[in-house]
């Protein structure tokens, strides 16, 4: 990969952090629950996309990221209050600037109309005017100063005394900008306007310009550069952040920084005088009040030692955040699969010492527990360097809650919790497909028309929650509405219809829940963009499945459906514990183990066929039989000679695992049996042992289905193959 190339690709990755910024921002002022700080940030977000985009001629996304710049710089002045239909737009906009990006990332071309579209949306926020309309400037407020910028052309802003206060400036650095422009800068789609703008947002500005390197007409280059500014800025901000304006431009130009002795001090008079002519008094400052400008003095002294403090709180907490390093995903890949086979080395050494009957105490012995341990905390230390916060796949169900509210003419919105939450970069690129089937589904099927709503009582607008946690070493995704819930005789008649089910099969409410997983099941009597194929959910189950996670479902008619989603931290390593079943040896989860304990013959209770349940405590707990259900013998083990693995199921369903003999506790290796071999039902994964055979790693939920199966195939009479081929 060529220089260049490499710099295109780190600018499309910055650019997916800013297009996160910039959608978390929107947010935030849709929910009001922010402010100035946040629409700097979401303007900041798309001035970086615009100028990287400029600087490798990707006219489309500079395009648009002007337009889109445009309306967001109208929200900072002030010029136009963020309302909900404006913010309805300016996400639309995020969402097409996201499709920008991915287009230019692909070498693609984007629709032009379709741009155009958005544009004059923007635009219609902007509020351009037409020819012959005038704009109106608002009535002044009593006891305000109103200020203006005509450099710039600013709406007059309207300043309170409250603001006044905050307004003073005290204990400022004074620097001056010299900003001179190379050729190459206006080719690249820059606005030193802008630049400017964003120089005197930091304080006061004195600006000059330098127009003395202007040619005669004859001579002038349209993409010449002849004009440089020199900028006196009074701030009480650092260097760097005054360096950081000048980001995407500091090769185009010639920018110098120096910082000049302050002369500005707090002047009680100017300050007496502002209060007058703020409060319509008069002209002239009158006779100083000093107790009452002591007064103001000090809180005015109070709020800048508190900014102050929040502010170096600010440059602390993005210090910390910037110490970081951009590596390539294949090198973490490749010191992952190293650090993998380091670990499965350790328990073959760790094997051959046992076999050797090397005494515990013994140095060698020693030495190998302390490798043991410096091998799982290497272990540790690379999987969280794959750990990501699941808030940028979270930030991406926005859009898709947006999409499905405007195709089915319902208002929803989405609250996510706990997006912080970290999880394997690999379990996050595959949770993309399900969540999306999820949220479509709640707001098809689940939410309500805003009529039926108000109707049943409820608000208008329906609730989406998304929310992320670790549990016990897993982590769990939980989406939650607050919809209709699941109309149970309506899914029974469309699986009968459809033949997945009898007519006359007895079914539990979970049992009718769970039907939607089945492949082919729809409700929906017409196909539309949104449903009606009955591919949904079965995808659902199966990708969830697949990232060795399971569902679970809980609802309650008239109030909503809840999804619950048990996932692995990681695709890599596991802590398991090795059983023993008609000579195979298997791994099971550990996350999944309650207890382990010896069965007396006096608990276990025959149910008829192969349905036995063992008495633990006084509860009843299905027993299954994994050598039977995996196939590796045809008839019942006995359990004097076994030993009960106690295992815990989504939803605190139990059921009780009979193996032979438990062999120890170790964290294994996953290696992929479906991309080695083939998919084996029950088998979620293989691993390697210490003396080099394979094992397989048990799929418990798969395991509990099968066994299941059995049993429902046993009590109707239906021969076995024909209940697996129905499944």
């Amino acid at each position: 990969m060529d220089t260049m190339a490499a710099i295109k690709q780190t600018f499309f990755q910055e650019c997916e952090e800013q297009l996160v910024e910039l959608e978390s921002g929107l947010l935030a002022l849709d929910d009001g629950s922010s402010g100035p700080d946040t629409v700097n940030a979401v303007f900041r977000a798309v001035h970086s996309i615009k100028g990287g985009a400029g600087a490798f001629g990707l006219e489309q996304l500079v395009r648009f990221a002007h337009a889109f710049e445009t309306a967001l710089d109208l929200v900072r002045a002030g010029k136009i209050a963020p309302t909900k239909p404006i913010l309805k737009i300016m996400l639309s906009a995020a969402d097409m600037l996201a499709d920008l990006v991915r287009v230019a990332r692909e070498d693609g071309v984007a629709d032009d109309a379709e741009i155009t579209r958005m544009v004059q949306q923007l635009e219609s926020v902007c509020g351009m005017p037409t020819s012959g309309t005038a704009e109106k400037t608002p009535p002044s407020k009593p006891n305000a100063i109103v200020s203006s910028d005509d450099d710039f052309d600013f709406i007059p802003i309207q300043i309170s005394l409250e603001d006044l206060i905050d307004a003073v400036p005290i204990s400022q650095n004074c620097f001056q900008v010299t900003f001179d422009p190379k050729p190459g800068f206006y080719a690249r789609a820059n606005e030193p306007a802008l630049l400017l703008r964003d120089l005197a947002g930091l304080g006061e500005t004195n600006v000059t310009c330098d127009t003395s390197r202007i040619p005669s007409l004859a001579e002038l280059d349209p993409e010449g550069a002849y004009l440089a500014w020199t900028v006196k800025l009074h701030t009480d901000k650092d260097e760097k952040t005054i360096r950081d304006i000048f980001e995407f431009v500091e090769f185009d130009c010639e920018i110098t920084i120096t910082e000049l002795a302050s002369d500005e001090e707090f002047d009680t008079a100017a300050f007496s005088q502002l209060l007058s002519v703020a409060s319509g008094q008069s002209d002239m400052p009158p006779e100083p009040v000093e107790p009452k400008l002591e007064k103001l003095a000090a809180e005015i002294q109070s709020r800048n030692e508190e900014a102050n403090a929040r502010k170096n709180e600010g440059a602390k907490a993005f210090n910390q955040a910037g110490a970081t390093i951009r590596v390539d995903l294949e090198r973490v890949e490749r010191l992952i699969d190293l650090v993998g086979e380091l670990v499965i080395n350790q328990a073959i050494l760790s094997q051959r010492v046992a076999e050797a009957r090397i005494a515990r105490s013994s140095a060698l012995a020693m030495g190998l527990d302390d490798l043991e341990q410096l091998s799982r905390e290497i272990q540790d230390s690379v999987m969280a360097i794959r750990a990501q916060p699941v808030k940028p796949i979270f930030q991406r169900m926005s859009r898709v809650v947006r999409e499905a509210a405007d195709m089915t003419g319902k208002s929803v919105t989405l609250q996510c919790d706990g997006d912080t939450t970290e999880v394997d970069k690999t379990v996050i690129e595959r949770l993309t497909d399900p969540l999306t089937h999820m949220i479509r589904n709640a707001i098809d099927h689940g939410i309500e028309k805003p009529e039926a709503r108000l109707a049943a009582g409820k608000p208008e607008t329906g609730h989406i929650r998304l929310a992320a946690m670790h549990r016990s070493g897993r982590v769990v995704i939980e989406i939650s509405d607050d919809g209709g819930g699941i109309n149970r005789e309506r899914v029974r008649s469309a699986a009968i219809s459809k033949g997945l089910i009898e007519p006359e099969a007895q079914l539990s409410d979970e049992e009718i829940d769970n039907l939607i997983f089945l492949p082919g099941f729809s409700t929906a009597s017409t196909v539309t963009d949104m449903s009606g194929r009955g591919v949904g959910m079965d995808v659902v189950k199966r990708s969830i499945q697949a990232l060795g996670g399971r569902i679970a479902i809980s609802s309650t008619p008239g109030k909503g459906s809840s999804f619950v989603m048990s996932l692995p931290l990681t695709l890599a390593v596991l802590d398991g514990m090795i059983v023993s079943v008609h000579e195979e040896t298997l791994i099971v989860p550990l996350t999944a183990i309650v207890e382990t304990l010896k069965p007396l013959k006096n608990d276990i209770y025959d149910m008829g066929g192969e349905s036995r349940v063992i008495r633990i405590r006084d509860t009843f707990v299905p027993l299954i039989d994994i050598g039977r259900v995996l196939g590796y013998r045809n008839e019942a083990a006995d359990p004097d000679e076994c030993v009960v693995v106690l295992i815990d199921l989504e939803g605190h369903a139990r059921r009780a695992l009979l193996v032979d003999t438990i062999q120890g506790q170790r964290q294994v290796v996953i290696k992929s049996l479906e991309a080695n071999y083939r998919r084996v039902d029950g088998i979620a994964a293989a691993t390697i042992l210490g003396d080099g055979r394979v094992a397989l790693i048990l799929d418990v939920d798969a395991v509990v289905e099968n066994a299941n199966v059995r049993a429902h195939a046993q009590t109707n009479n239906v021969p076995l193959l024909e209940t697996a081929a129905a499944e």
